[in-house]
């Protein structure tokens, strides 16, 4: 992918049609590596490879960064420690440091990718999060333009410049491009979370203005009370009644800040009958009364 790391094997050259790539010098990572602000997450390569017929490489001591691999269009397949997987449209893997590994595109079906080598403190953390069941694995992403116009971004920005200002704002956007595929699960939980507690959350969202008892969201599930319960606070930290009330304060302090609404429509909004206790639950979780928030807010 890149000519400057050693123990490379080429299947072909560099030389595909629309091919980039940026290297940067051995001068410019020193500045980034003393600049306290992107240090923990720097770029040091980058590149995209449109239709990269028999492109491939061997490192039989692997890289001293972590390698991304970004595929759109085409197929190919990753070797690491011996396990080979395969790369198909809307998919990416992210290569350990210091493993061997090779990767080569498919002879029938050539892959388009972006790629990245990233390097810095946090990026065995960010490596960690890509994981799965603690093991590399290719995994599937939707398709997103504002992901490959944040790559133009990155690539813009080096073509132009090496400047501090420069280097920061390019390693900002790395981060960002790289935590769009490894955080997109999380990021997108409407698409992943179809689990009954996920549903559960989200019956709750839709109906702040009721009033629930444990039986109630129980049922609308149609889970036992006990086992609900359990599931619930596995994944929340927190009883389902709990939950449901810090939704419904959330949602006042939206109110409080946003609208004009006094505390007692907000009440008859968030279906609380009983003002008092409203008011005693708004302090316990935010820790001021409704009217004191209100005030400060609207200071």
């Amino acid at each position: 992918m890149d000519n400057y790391a050693s123990g490379q094997k080429a299947w072909v050259k560099e030389g595909f049609i629309g091919q980039r790539m940026i290297v940067l010098p051995p001068n410019i990572k020193r500045k980034i590596i003393s600049n306290q602000l992107i240090k923990n997450f720097y770029l040091t390569a980058i590149g995209h490879y449109p239709n990269a017929a028999n492109h491939g490489r061997e490192r039989k001591t692997g890289s001293s960064q972590y390698i991304l691999i970004y595929c759109i269009e085409g197929s190919g397949c990753v070797n690491v420690n011996g396990t080979e997987q395969n790369l198909s449209p809307n998919t990416y893997y992210i290569i350990p440091k210091n493993v061997p590994h090779s990767y080569n595109s498919s002879a029938n079906d050539p892959w388009s990718i972006y790629w990245v080598h990233f390097s810095g403190d946090i990026s065995e953390k960010i490596h960690e999060r890509y994981l799965q069941n603690d093991s590399p694995a290719v995994h599937a992403i939707p398709y997103d333009e504002s992901r490959i116009k944040l790559f133009e971004q990155i690539y813009s920005i080096l073509e132009h410049s090496f400047n501090d200002t420069e280097m920061e704002i390019m390693n900002f956007n790395l981060l960002h491009f790289i935590s769009s595929m490894v955080y997109y699960k999380e990021a997108n939980p409407a698409i992943y979370n179809t689990g009954s507690i996920s549903n559960s959350i989200l019956f709750m969202k839709q109906h702040l203005n009721k009033n629930f008892s444990i039986n109630d969201l129980a049922a609308e599930q149609k889970l036992s009370v006990s086992h609900y319960s359990r599931s619930f606070k596995q994944k929340t930290g927190t009883s389902p009644i709990n939950y449901f009330n810090q939704l419904k304060v959330q949602k006042a302090c939206q109110y409080l800040y946003f609208t004009d609404r006094n505390i007692k429509e907000i009440c008859t909004e968030l279906g609380f009958e009983d003002q008092f206790y409203f008011s005693r639950l708004f302090r316990n979780i935010i820790g001021v009364s409704p009217s004191k928030y209100k005030k400060q807010h609207k200071k």
